[in-house]
């Protein structure tokens, strides 16, 4: 497949932090121009059956995916895994594991929040999971615009949910080394998600992308919504600095949320390997 493929190999339904149906979600990937899709909600794959349905009826080529938080360097950080079997035990129970601790997290959430007068906030998040197992910030962050207490969810982020906030509560997630090895395990390749939001130092950065080539990572995400052109440069970069291939994908959560539509990227660089190169034998 050629680079100038109008891939979106990132974005969130309902069954994690999305407003979409998978089904809704392929349905505007395909009206935008998408050509090969994976949908990769974050640390689950209850939806993979049915994004494989939409993507056939839409006529789209498919590839499955997650989105699967770890902890590094004492940030949260993302691996996206595409292209692997969803039915492989390993990665269904680690998967499982990492979401067991989301719950306790989200009240712990709703108690600072209360002790700066919001009350309630558990619960009101609660209304907008469509997966209670998956309850996290962004939930939040729709109850507290919903109430009223902040204009728009990047207001509540600021102000409420963010390190040394009220409503903040760190959370201990798999290792890196777990999710590249559940994801390669299952025959898949893992991506470092938009690698510009962590904030990391030049060398805890460099640190993060020679550990993710020792346990078997394949590809980072060059083009995503959150990097700028300069950021896409720089990753480019770094992709050939590493030896991976490059991923593109909006991280789409909602059409009132998002700054970036689905399939409305820039293109690749044409001098990187697209990771869907690497996945020829596992798209749908």
């Amino acid at each position: 497949m050629e680079p100038l493929l109008n891939a979106d190999l990132h974005c969130h339904s309902v069954v994690s932090d999305g407003t979409l149906t998978p089904e809704a979600l392929a349905a505007r990937a395909k009206a935008n121009g998408v050509q090969l899709w994976a949908l990769t909600d974050h640390d689950e794959i209850g939806g993979q059956e049915r994004a494989i349905a939409a993507a056939k009826a839409e006529g789209m080529k498919y590839l499955t995916g997650v989105e699967i938080s770890i902890t590094f360097a004492g940030k949260t950080v993302h691996i996206v895994g595409l292209g692997f079997d969803h039915t492989n035990q390993d990665l269904v129970q680690g998967l499982r594991n990492t979401r067991g601790g989301r719950g306790e997290r989200a009240k712990e959430m709703s108690e600072g929040l209360a002790k700066v007068g919001i009350h309630g906030a558990y619960e009101g998040a609660l209304k907008f999971a469509g997966n209670h197992e998956l309850i996290s910030r962004t939930h939040f962050a729709r109850f507290l615009v919903e109430t009223g207490v902040c204009k728009d969810t990047s207001e509540v982020f600021r102000k409420y949910l963010t390190e040394n906030k009220p409503g903040f509560v760190p959370h201990r997630w798999a290792t890196l080394e777990n999710a590249v090895k559940w994801i390669g395990n299952a025959g898949g390749v893992a991506v470092i998600a938009h690698p510009a939001r962590y904030g990391f130092t030049a060398n805890e950065e460099y640190a993060l992308f020679t550990e993710f080539k020792i346990h078997g990572g394949r590809a980072v995400e060059v083009i995503t919504g959150s990097h700028s052109s300069a950021e896409a440069l720089r990753y480019a970069d770094t992709a050939l600095e590493f030896e991976l291939a490059a991923s593109r994908g909006s991280d789409f959560h909602s059409p009132d949320e998002s700054h970036t539509d689905l399939g409305t990227l820039p293109w690749l660089p044409g001098q990187l390997t697209p990771v869907w190169e690497l996945l020829s034998d596992r798209i749908q």
